[in-house]
């Protein structure tokens, strides 16, 4: 029974991908960390989760974005680059969150690559593309966790506003995740093994 369980919960990602990312490449994956909040997600692997689950990555892209093919993701990818909740976080606050929509991005762009829609060159060229724009708006991860938090603000009560019915999970569990990623003794942090000035100096092997 308990080899039954292994076996569908799949190996896991570092035995598929044992190669450890370069500083840069942890960089770009720490992005989407804020959104990997669950305990089966992995912070450290291109892959987004700790053990192999194409599926799972299939169902969420589904579900959650009506992504079903690589043209539908490249799609959404493009948006989220350009403009994303960015543009309305801006009417109703002045303010254009873009660490909210750079997270969904990278997020997006990791679970395309664990479903197959796109390969694993595609999904690193992908996540380059984001880094100009991130790294000129902003100059820390505290940056960026408090525009990503005011993104996430703006998104939920677009969703109360609309009524629905199964609502994300509360800004409290999102700022209590956001502390531990930027706690400075949390020896598991991306943040803290990838620190942001990393991805303007040369690439190295951590």
């Amino acid at each position: 029974m308990a080899l039954w369980r292994w076996r569908r919960r799949g190996v896991k990602a570092t035995r598929r991908y044992p190669v450890p990312l370069t500083m840069h490449q942890l960089w770009m994956v720490s992005l989407s960390a804020p959104v990997s909040r669950d305990k089966s997600a992995s912070r450290t692997t291109l892959y987004p989760y700790v053990r192999i689950d194409d599926d799972s990555a299939r169902r969420w892209l589904a579900d959650q974005w009506e992504i079903t093919s690589r043209e539908g993701l490249v799609g959404r990818l493009d948006e989220l680059a350009h403009s994303g909740y960015r543009a309305r976080a801006y009417r109703q606050t002045g303010v254009s969150p873009l660490a909210w929509d750079a997270a969904l991005y990278v997020d997006i762009a990791r679970r395309g690559f664990a479903c197959g829609l796109i390969d694993e060159g595609d999904a690193w060229t992908a996540l380059k593309n984001i880094v100009p724009t991130v790294v000129r708006t902003y100059a820390s991860w505290e940056e960026y966790a408090g525009h990503y938090l005011l993104g996430r603000q703006v998104w939920r009560a677009a969703l109360r506003d609309a009524e629905e019915s199964d609502l994300p999970a509360s800004q409290a569990v999102a700022d209590e995740h956001l502390r531990a990623l930027l706690d400075a003794g949390n020896r598991a942090s991306p943040w803290n093994l990838a620190p942001w000035d990393s991805i303007s100096h040369p690439d190295r092997p951590r």
